[in-house]
């Protein structure tokens, strides 16, 4: 999503690393995620190193829009965040170690075709995450739609030939609505999240914004602002279980006289039952530095009520998930590039470091500078249990 004021052809990328620190204790790009036993606890989380990826250009289609990432079996997944054709992500190879990160290489970029087998057209789709399923061989992603164009958001399946395969059963109430302003998703704001859940069962995708009838859009003033983060079972299609999750007010006010405010959900990721990481945030514009502020959230839902059968929020007593401080991005702000903490979107956990320990990845969308210049920015951690 743009919050700024708003074929296989391999590449490597030029990059710059805040760390030139090279250590034998490198990553294995190779297996699957760690096993339950390592999966179900994370206290802290440690920043590793930053890469910029310079703006390159795949048989004259430009790379950014990094709106998602996903690691799996040994493989790196990039979703780009474009309407505009070709709909497509990227493969890569990312290297690191427990000091630095070393090689990042876009490897292939792959177009989203329909059922048919044809490409999509413009505005079709506006995809924001994408999660790799081994069990199954397929890819999911997730798109806004457009909710001012009257397009619904989705949750779309593709197959191993890049061909769409089909789009889950939404709720009602996430459907774009263009008759009054009372109900329903607000632009922008819809489908950003989307995590494997822990079972293995299905998928849980979470919105950006509050439903209008839930709530305001958050503000520099607290407000209450709940999020819906929905499961639905991959072999039904259908919607089962969903919870709400409390947005935070807008950290800063815009500047240099700018008025643009906004926080909102943008990426969840499901490491044991009902426990997840979300990365939340804010934007405000006028600021040099990018105007983000961004926090990674433990996230319990374990005593969260059901909401799927409940219309308004607003309205409703209800059990909210419960949000823990996991990680603050302006603790680290003065060692990345230019200060800047960007326009940060897509997580997932990487390969394990030499010692065992997992890794956690965070990538920026840039929005294809299309506002002021943006960075293709991406941070590692190493988690600690």
């Amino acid at each position: 999503m743009i919050w700024a004021i708003k074929r296989f052809f391999p590449i490597i990328l030029l990059y710059w690393s805040c760390s030139s620190n090279n250590n034998s204790e490198t990553t294995v790009n190779t297996g699957d995620t760690p096993p339950v036993s390592q999966q179900n606890t994370i206290s802290e989380i440690e920043f590793i190193d930053e890469f910029i990826i310079e703006n390159q250009e795949i048989e004259g289609v430009p790379i950014g829009g990094f709106s998602g990432i996903d690691y799996q079996k040994g493989k790196w997944y990039i979703i780009c965040d474009t309407s505009t054709p070709p709909i497509r992500f990227y493969e890569a190879d990312i290297t690191y170690n427990k000091d630095a990160i070393q090689n990042v290489e876009i490897t292939s970029m792959i177009e989203i075709k329909d059922a048919s087998g044809n490409s999509l057209e413009q505005g079709v789709v506006d995809p924001e995450s994408i999660r790799f399923d081994a069990n199954s061989n397929t890819f999911l992603y997730t798109s806004e739609g457009s909710v001012n164009n009257g397009i619904d958001p989705a949750l779309i399946e593709i197959s191993a030939q890049n061909t769409q395969i089909r789009s889950f059963t939404l709720p009602d109430n996430f459907k774009a609505n263009t008759t009054d302003d009372v109900s329903g998703p607000r632009h922008n704001g819809v489908l950003e999240g989307l995590s494997l859940s822990f079972d293995n069962k299905g998928y849980w995708v979470s919105f950006e914004l509050p439903l209008i009838e839930d709530g305001p859009e958050p503000t520099t003033t607290d407000t209450e602002s709940p999020v819906r983060i929905t499961f639905l079972n991959k072999t039904s299609g259908m919607a089962e279980r969903q919870f709400a999750y409390e947005l935070d007010p807008v950290a800063r006010e815009a500047a240099l006289g700018t008025t643009f405010e906004v926080n909102g959900l943008v990426e969840i990721l499901e490491y044991d039952t009902n426990k997840f990481l979300a990365l939340e945030r804010s934007f405000a514009s006028g600021y040099i530095n990018g105007g983000n502020n961004v926090k990674i959230y433990n996230v319990d839902a374990t005593n969260a009520t059901n909401t799927l059968s409940i219309n308004a929020l607003t309205t409703a007593t209800y059990t909210k998930a419960v949000k823990t401080l996991l990680f603050d991005f302006e603790t680290i702000r003065s060692q990345l590039k230019n200060t800047t903490v960007d326009n940060l979107e897509g997580i997932t956990f990487g390969p394990k470091l030499a010692d065992g320990s997992r890794t956690l990845v965070v990538i920026s969308d840039n929005n294809f500078n299309s506002f002021f210049p943006q960075l293709n920015q991406l941070i590692a951690f190493k988690v600690i249990p």
